[in-house]
């Protein structure tokens, strides 16, 4: 407030005053209420995917759903096209790998901004309201690799945007994992040593400009890489392993994660910084624990939890900013090194069709329109030949396909050895796009127009209208697989 309207009401009579008073209070508080209001239930929208529907056909499924908010993990122009007019809250994203040439390079970070914002934050365009700088650059697993060039990197960033005329609505954050703090108890968390002076300089930068502190949390992983962890403390229907922290009192990891990072900030004199959570979900597959009715239990238990604004012991009343489920789609074309899980993530599986019932808010999800599969028709094993010999065309049908779900813990797991194989076959030639010689495998193959599918084991069908572009891992032409069949096969025969 200017100085002369400040000298404006010191001179109102009392009453006048009172009731200025009054009404200022009063418009605080509603700007308060419609912050709470505008924080909401987003999502993670991977594109590492062997099968792509088309990227409008996307935005028509978030919007069905009314899921304003996405979070990408870069700038893919064809998604960044596919968003286009479509006013949805975007964050756009740069991989770690970027971090060193950005953070050393002015004129790199002016590029970069140029290309994956400024052209489109345009009339028409796409609301981009943050940009990742990295994504969890402070994991243990990467040893220190990228932490040293977060600060330079975002420091480069915000004079880019500020050059771009952007700075104002465009806000950097950086998506941290929850290992970057640690603690036995909530209340005693702390940040890593060797992190101390890295996240405190980069709290300070966030907090200077107005960007709130990004989380990942993952209670599935808690419980998957610990057999001792309490099940039902993954959870948010009830506990009999109710953590006590003083005199607070936690019923779910959740909550006793993120007030676990609160108070790590609140030593560094952060304590009132705005947190969104980057990633959280519960994966479908390929685990033990992964499976739809442990995933609908959760990502609603979570979204009834925030909606309710409930809060936690160190924050009552105040959730979340933004929470992003991890994750819209399943990517069929993931790394497995952390587990084969991490192919099964979605809400929704490749084709845009939810797996579960879940309300986000906005009623129960609604499946993807005018997806284009290909026909009706799958690859099985043919059952008058002999399989003696089929582990190898197995074996090089699944390092190309996803085969994840027939793995220990895996929905397709108990499908016997016949149906293995008719899996793996049919999973390669959905991802040929059902070219016929695909389904060869020497004569073992032979295409079905019943469907093999067996219990909670779906045997896909491919869809077709985004094959321009498709994965990567994806070969393009049928005729290659066929002439790589053939010289693995003439490898094993020279053998």
């Amino acid at each position: 407030m200017g100085l002369k309207k400040m000298a404006l009401i010191t001179h109102l009579p009392k009453q006048e005053k009172t009731l200025f008073c009054f009404l200022a209070v009063g418009v605080l508080f509603l700007c308060w209420g419609v912050i709470v209001v505008e924080s909401g239930i987003g999502v993670n929208w991977g594109t590492i995917s062997l099968h792509k529907m088309s990227p409008s056909t996307v935005v028509d499924l978030l919007k069905d759903n009314k899921i304003q908010k996405v979070k990408l993990f870069d700038a893919d122009p064809d998604v960044m096209k596919g968003l286009m007019g479509s006013g949805l809250e975007v964050i756009v994203g740069i991989p770690n790998e970027m971090l060193a040439l950005l953070s050393s390079s002015t004129s790199a970070a002016d590029l970069w901004v140029s290309q994956n914002v400024s052209r489109y934050m345009v009339k028409g365009g796409v609301n981009i309201k943050y940009v990742a700088v990295g994504n969890e650059p402070f994991l243990t697993s990467y040893s220190g690799q990228y932490q040293s060039y977060v600060v330079p990197a975002m420091t480069n960033l915000q004079q880019s945007l500020a050059k771009a005329n952007l700075a104002r609505n465009v806000k950097l954050i950086v998506p941290c994992n929850a290992d970057a703090y640690e603690s036995s108890l909530p209340s005693q968390g702390t940040f890593r040593p060797e992190l101390t002076q890295i996240i405190t300089q980069m709290v300070s930068f966030l907090n200077s400009n107005g960007s709130p502190f990004v989380v990942n949390i993952y209670p599935f992983l808690s419980l998957y890489g610990n057999s001792d962890f309490p099940q039902d403390y993954a959870f948010f229907e009830g506990t009999t392993h109710a953590v006590t922290d003083g005199p607070n009192v936690y019923y779910n990891a959740f909550d006793g994660n993120l007030d676990t990072l609160i108070a790590a900030l609140t030593k560094l004199g952060y304590g009132q910084m705005p947190i969104v959570i980057g990633e959280v979900g519960w994966p479908t597959d390929g685990a033990l624990g992964a499976n739809l009715t442990a995933a609908r239990v959760f990502n609603q238990g979570l979204v009834n939890h925030v909606l309710s604004n409930k809060g936690t012991p160190l924050r009552p009343g105040v959730p979340p900013m933004d929470v992003y489920l991890f994750s819209l789609l399943d990517e069929g074309a993931k790394s497995v090194l952390p587990g084969n899980f991490e192919r099964h993530w979605g809400i929704f599986s490749f084709d845009g069709q939810s797996k579960y019932p879940l309300n986000l808010g906005n009623g129960l999800l609604k499946n993807a329109n005018n997806v284009q599969y290909l026909p009706n028709r799958w690859c099985i094993a043919n059952p008058l030949k002999d399989l003696a010999e089929v582990t190898n065309h197995v074996r090089l049908a699944c390092s190309y396909a996803d085969c994840t779900t027939l793995n220990y813990g895996g929905s397709c797991n108990g499908i016997g050895a016949k149906g293995n194989i008719s899996y793996a076959f049919n999973s390669y030639y959905q991802l040929q796009k059902q070219n016929p010689r695909s389904c060869d495998f020497d004569g073992l193959g032979m295409v079905t127009f019943l469907n093999p599918s067996m219990g909670e084991c779906r045997f896909l069908v491919g869809v077709s209208d985004y094959a321009a572009s498709s994965s990567s891992f994806r070969l393009q032409n049928s005729w290659i697989s066929v002439l790589l069949i053939i010289l693995w096969d003439a490898w094993l025969f020279l053998m």
